[in-house]
């Protein structure tokens, strides 16, 4: 039994109690957090901006539509706050927005290209890639952190549970842990990382601005 298990057997009927105990779990999780891993993933972004690298961001299923708000906000956000020109901002791309790749990678190869494939075509020297996922091991990421890692790249993951592959395998492992299976509660921690990490964004462009 896990966690989410643990907190409906205790009011079964009571919506409003799972409610609570649901958010007193982030609490827990959110305790939890290694804010050394953070100011070290915010090294690592910062340095693809400073040199004009492009980060790259992956995931599958709700993982996906993180790495699609991480792409909003790491760019865009940033942009809109800061006023920052083009190129002064965060080059990131998400790999999960465009199903006329995807679509044609799984079909035409293997749904386990569906990212190396467009990494191969726009990786360069110094990028970095961010890995989600709440497994640790989806192939399909699998693959793309194994062959960033052969072009000497920098890889972070955002992870759940006990981390899985991925964890052994990427330069920054930021694991939620967790029983596994509990996936809502790994991919709220995800989405808070992105505001917290793009939040700190902001600030920092603006009192480089001297903004603040």
């Amino acid at each position: 039994m896990n966690n989410l298990d643990k907190i409906y057997q205790e009011n079964p009927a009571d919506m409003a109690s799972f409610s609570k105990g649901y958010c007193d779990y982030l609490i827990t999780l959110l305790q939890q957090l290694n804010h050394n891993q953070m100011l070290e993933c915010f090294q690592y972004m910062e340095d693809a901006r400073q040199n004009g690298n492009t980060i790259f961001v992956i995931g599958n299923g709700g993982s996906a539509s993180t790495a699609s708000h991480i792409g909003n906000d790491f760019g865009l956000a940033v942009l809109k706050k800061t006023n920052k020109s083009v190129n002064k901002s965060y080059r990131v791309l998400a790999l999960t927005d465009n199903m006329s790749v995807i679509s044609a990678i799984g079909n035409d190869s293997t749904y386990n290209n569906i990212f190396l494939d467009q990494i191969k075509v726009h990786f360069r020297p110094g990028d970095k890639l961010i890995v989600i996922s709440a497994s640790g091991n989806s192939p399909n990421l699998v693959v793309a952190t194994e062959w960033v890692k052969q072009q000497g790249g920098t890889v972070i993951g955002w992870l759940g549970f006990d981390g899985g592959k991925l964890k052994e395998m990427v330069d920054l492992p930021i694991v939620i842990s967790s029983p596994k299976g509990e996936y809502a509660p790994v991919e709220d921690m995800h989405l808070i990382i992105n505001h917290i990490i793009v939040t700190w964004m902001q600030f920092h462009i603006l009192r480089e601005d001297n903004q603040l």
